[in-house]
């Protein structure tokens, strides 16, 4: 589909009736395998391996085609040719047979042997490996140091209800504004505050954003750090959630009423959207979040944006696929080819070229972004318009709701993205919190439920056979499900879910 991403791929078979159908492939390596079909009377399909050789197969050939079998196994990823390439099966999310998807997982993936045992000696062995002079060898504590505590007025000591385990907290008891490492899940940070507690300065400055009410003041705030130096980011579409038709949102000249969707489609077929991390993945996974908003809410229906470019459908690209196009001045969270992540706000003159991104999703306006004359960090212009900014607010209607976001800062040069967990909040509280985070560039995700702002990491099993999660706020715990024999599986990476999201996983996994 996209050359550089190499990830991929559609298969079309013609059968001896004439009818042709197309299979969604995807490389189990993408970063070390080369697929093509040979050039011959009866082609096969070549998966080429630079360091473990070539292999040939024909799925679509004999009494019993290997891509029939995979099909019918019901799994969103069926492997085939030897396991280095993936069938992509659409299936319902949340409703899937989670036993059958749980068996293959711990036969194949959790650090068994038919797939990470061919995939180990390869597998993202010192992909984007940094050899930059940061703090690469330091540990936690002196990268704790470096992030230094957020600017706030006062810092007391919270009793925070995270699910982390986290390093040096007792009963959960931990200063306000201070960072903490998570044991057992290296690299990644977790912080704690209330609002309210932020420096006053920034609390009052005239920047266009609200004043807090008391309920947002006292509301818990997590935040959850990831040292982008140690990690490579993903984005993968729910089952059903964000789709491609129209949002109901636009009306009049803000909908070209020809098309059947913004982008001139209501579909993705022959593409299958699968709603899990790749199976590949699973023995190198570090930590999900829920992606954003749904194509009902992922547009304007009120203010200047709605009236052309057919609203501004918040646009998303995965695996280097545009499957809604990116749309200018929303906030953009994305990775490069070359495994760079970054955000933005989209269409200044030094957008990357499109054909550089693999992962890309949109959530609306920025809250926080460089002034394009000043160059200083400002709350967008329409920070308290609740319609006009499409900010989007509780089930009644209110503006102050359960909100997630994510932002961007730099630390001695080294990158970090934060992600940030708001128990009830506006458009504004994000904002507040971010700047005294030192943030140079943030974006709203999701909204109104744990459902929608559901982050968790992952740490291997004591016996190393599979993956613990632990969960930003315990009530998440719930939105996992559990199996007849009371194992838990977790959203996102144990079986497929209907809404889409982001992943981190660890550099050079092996």
């Amino acid at each position: 589909m996209h050359p550089a991403a190499n990830s991929w791929f559609v298969l079309t078979v013609t059968n001896t009736r004439g009818e042709r159908h197309g299979y969604h492939l995807e490389s189990a390596n993408p970063h070390e395998l080369q697929m093509s079909l040979t050039e011959e009377a009866d082609p096969r399909l070549a998966v080429i391996s630079g360091t473990v050789g070539g292999f040939h197969c024909r799925p679509w050939a004999g009494d019993q085609p290997e891509l029939e079998k995979a099909t019918n196994t019901g799994l969103p990823f069926s492997p085939i040719c030897g396991s280095r390439v993936f069938l992509r099966n659409e299936v319902a999310g949340s409703r899937t047979n989670r036993e059958a998807v749980t068996e293959f997982l711990r036969d194949n993936v959790w650090f068994g042997e038919s797939i990470i045992g061919f995939i180990k000696s390869t597998f993202y062995q010192d992909a984007y490996l940094s050899t930059g002079e940061t703090f690469s060898e330091l540990d936690a504590g002196e990268v704790v140091a470096a992030l230094g505590t957020a600017d706030l007025e006062k810092r007391p000591v919270m009793a925070a209800y995270m699910g982390f385990d986290l390093a040096g907290v007792n009963g959960g008891r931990m200063e306000a504004g201070s960072w903490y490492a998570v044991n057992d899940v290296p690299d990644i940070y977790a912080s704690v505050l209330q609002p309210g507690m932020i420096n006053r300065e920034i609390l009052r400055a005239k920047d266009g954003a609200s004043a807090l009410d008391g309920i947002e003041r006292r509301a818990d705030t997590y935040l959850v750090a990831f040292d982008l130096e140690r990690f490579e980011m993903g984005y993968e579409l729910g089952t059903e959630h964000p789709r491609v038709d129209w949002s109901p949102r636009p009306r009049g000249d803000g909908r070209n009423w020809d098309l059947v969707g913004p982008d001139g489609i209501d579909r993705i077929d022959p593409l299958a959207r699968v709603g899990m991390l790749s199976p590949a993945l699973g023995g190198s996974i570090a930590a999900t979040f829920t992606g954003g908003f749904k194509r009902h809410h992922g547009a304007f229906k009120f203010g200047e944006f709605a009236t052309f470019n057919n609203g501004h459908h918040y646009g998303f690209i995965s695996n280097g696929v545009v499957l809604s196009k990116l749309q200018p001045s929303l906030g953009t969270l994305f990775v490069l080819m070359d495994g760079t992540i970054g955000m933005k706000n989209w269409g200044d003159t030094d957008d990357p070229p499109l054909h550089s991104i693999r992962h890309a999703r949109q959530n609306g306006f920025p809250l926080l972004h460089p002034d394009p004359e000043s160059g200083q960090i400002v709350p967008h212009s329409h920070i308290r318009q609740f319609g006009r900014g499409n900010w989007s607010g509780s089930a009644d209607a209110e503006f102050r709701t359960l909100r997630s976001g994510a932002c961007l800062r730099t630390v001695q040069g080294r990158e970090f993205l934060i992600y940030g967990y708001f128990s009830a909040a506006t458009p504004s509280t994000l904002v507040r919190v971010f700047q005294a985070y030192g943030c140079h560039i943030a974006m709203q995700l999701d909204i109104n439920s744990q459902e929608h702002t559901y982050m968790a990491l992952y740490a291997k099993t004591e016996d190393g056979t599979g993956i613990e999660p632990q969960h930003l706020v315990q009530g998440m715990k719930l939105i996992d499900t559990k199996l007849h024999d009371g194992t838990r599986i977790p959203r996102f990476v144990g079986f497929s879910d209907n809404r889409d999201f982001f992943y981190l996983f660890r550099k050079g996994a092996e």
